[in-house]
C-alpha cells in the first residue's frame, strides 16, 4: 500500500509518499520533487505514486507562494518573485534533507531530485550546491539561468511591465552562483536525464539541447549517465512517456546501494 502523508519538513509544507511497509526504513532511496510555476505539490502525485511503487521515498514540497504557502499577491507580484521562489527552494532543500536525516527518516547517500519547469530550473541550481544529489531529472527546465532571466525580462517588458535596471542587475547578481551552465564541472559526472517537448513555448527546447551538447564531452566514458529525450509536437506539458522514462531512470541510477 502506498501512503501519502502531509508533513511540515523544515517549515515547508510537503507530501511524503512511500510504501507503508517501507515508511520506517531510512535506507529507502529518497527523491525530492519540485513542482512548476503556479502549480503545487499535489499536482505531481501521479509521478510520485509510480516512483513509490518502485521502492522510492518521494518528498514533494510546496514552493514559496504556492500551494499551502500561497499569499494574496497579484499575478504580477508572483511573476516578479520567480527567481526568489527558485532560490528559496534551493536553500530549503538543504534544510529539509538535514531535518529528515536528524529525525531518522532518511539515511544514506541514495538521494535524487526531479523537477517540472520551474521545479527543474530549481533542480539545476541545486546541483551547483549539493554534491550529495546522486542523480537528477529535468522535465522541460533549463540550466541557463542568466539567458532565461533575460528572456523573462524581455517578455515582461513586451507586456508593458516596467522593470527598473537596478532590479534587473540585482536579480542577475543573485542567480549567478546557481547558474549551472557556467560551472558544468560541478555535475562531476552525476547521472542526468533531460526531457523536453520540442514545441515548448514557455521554456525553449533549444536550451535543453544546448546543455546536452555541452555536456557530451564530460560523459564520453559514461554515456549511460547522460540522456536527452526530445519529443516532437509536444508543448509545455509532461508526457506519459517522459514520466515512465523518469521512473526507469531513477530505478537504474538510484536503487543500487553505493558501497561505503
Amino acid at each position: 500500500m502506498i501512503t501519502i502523508k502531509n508533513e511540515t519538513i523544515a517549515q515547508v509544507p510537503s507530501l511524503h509518499v512511500v510504501k507503508e511497509s517501507e515508511r520506517l526504513q531510512p535506507e529507502v532511496p529518497t527523491i525530492f520533487f519540485f513542482h512548476g510555476f503556479t502549480s503545487a505539490k499535489e499536482h505531481n502525485l501521479h509521478v510520485a505514486y509510480l516512483l513509490a511503487e518502485k521502492g522510492f521515498r518521494v518528498i514533494l514540497p510546496d514552493a514559496l507562494y504556492h500551494g499551502e504557502r500561497s499569499e494574496a499577491e497579484s499575478k504580477v507580484e508572483r511573476d516578479l518573485a520567480f527567481w526568489e521562489i527558485i532560490l528559496t527552494s534551493i536553500h530549503e532543500l538543504g534544510f529539509m534533507k538535514k531535518e529528515l536525516e536528524e529525525s531518522g527518516t532518511i539515511k544514506g547517500d541514495r538521494i535524487g531530485v526531479i523537477g517540472t519547469s520551474m521545479g527543474a530550473i530549481t533542480m539545476f541550481g541545486a546541483l551547483t550546491q549539493y554534491p550529495w544529489i546522486k542523480t537528477a531529472v529535468s522535465f522541460m527546465g533549463t540550466a541557463y539561468y542568466e539567458a532565461f532571466a533575460h528572456g523573462l525580462i524581455k517578455t515582461a517588458e513586451n507586456r508593458g511591465l516596467m522593470i527598473e535596471q537596478k532590479m534587473k542587475e540585482e536579480v542577475l547578481r543573485k542567480i549567478k552562483p546557481f547558474d549551472l551552465s557556467t560551472q558544468l564541472d560541478k555535475l562531476e559526472g552525476r547521472p542526468l536525464f533531460i526531457w523536453h517537448g520540442k514545441d515548448d513555448q514557455v521554456v525553449p527546447y533549444t536550451l535543453s539541447e544546448k546543455l546536452y551538447d555541452e555536456l557530451l564531452a564530460n560523459y564520453e566514458d559514461t554515456p549511460d549517465k547522460l540522456q536527452l529525450l526530445a519529443e516532437e509536437k509536444i508543448g509545455h506539458k509532461v508526457s506519459r512517456r517522459a514520466v515512465l522514462r523518469s521512473v526507469d531512470w531513477f530505478n537504474q541510477h538510484l536503487q543500487t546501494k553505493v558501497s561505503s
